[in-house]
């Protein structure tokens, strides 16, 4: 007797990663974990990519593999845009610079980072604040900027932000696509069905 396939629907969670928070499921230390906020998740559900321990923001986590390729290949380049608190007052010239493009290194060799879309931001388009707040220096400002890439280096916009000035404080993850961080709080996340793959792809 014929016996039908299960049918295979994927989930997809959008989570805001909280800041010291590793991208992963396995302990390490004391570190907290996915594991803290993910209690009864499947166990073939894993994180595209990952957030650095000290970066925020969000991050997917899926059983779609076909997804999955397509988000971590480079050829696919989709955008990613981040929202960077830096030190110092940022300047035009220093925009300009990441628009075009510098150079930074990526396992000890020289790498030209693609052009960019970068932004200056008020600080009252940011999420939300961050526990524990970063170090305060009562006599040097800092700038919130906008930064989009289609490419992903290790930790490439604290290297691209430096090169420039202008080092990174506070890294956020604010959107892959035109998926956004809007309406989840850091910590939580939501469902999301099929139709977020072509927003996670920027289409």
């Amino acid at each position: 007797m014929f016996q039908a396939t299960p049918f295979f629907m994927p989930q997809y969670f959008i989570f805001h990663k909280p800041f010291n928070v590793l991208s992963q499921f396995s302990a390490e230390g004391e570190k907290k974990t996915l594991a803290d906020f993910f209690s009864r998740i499947a166990k073939n559900i894993y994180p595209v990519g990952r957030l650095d321990y000290d970066s925020e923001g969000l991050l997917l986590l899926t059983d779609d593999k076909a997804l999955t390729h397509q988000l971590l290949d480079p050829s696919f380049a989709h955008p990613r845009t981040y929202f960077v608190q830096v030190e110092g007052a940022i300047t035009d010239d220093a925009i300009h610079q990441l628009q075009q493009g510098v150079t930074i290194s990526i396992d000890g060799k020289k790498y030209n980072t693609k052009k960019a879309t970068a932004k200056i931001l008020t600080p009252d388009l940011v999420v939300s604040d961050r526990n524990p707040p970063i170090r305060f220096r009562k006599n040097i400002p800092t700038s919130w900027i906008s930064l989009t890439l289609t490419e992903g280096k290790n930790r490439q916009v604290r290297k691209m932000t430096a090169a420039v000035g202008f080092p990174t404080l506070r890294l956020i993850r604010y959107a892959i696509g035109n998926v956004t961080l809007d309406g989840i709080a850091p910590g939580t996340f939501k469902v999301a069905d099929e139709s977020v793959k072509q927003l996670l792809l920027g289409r």
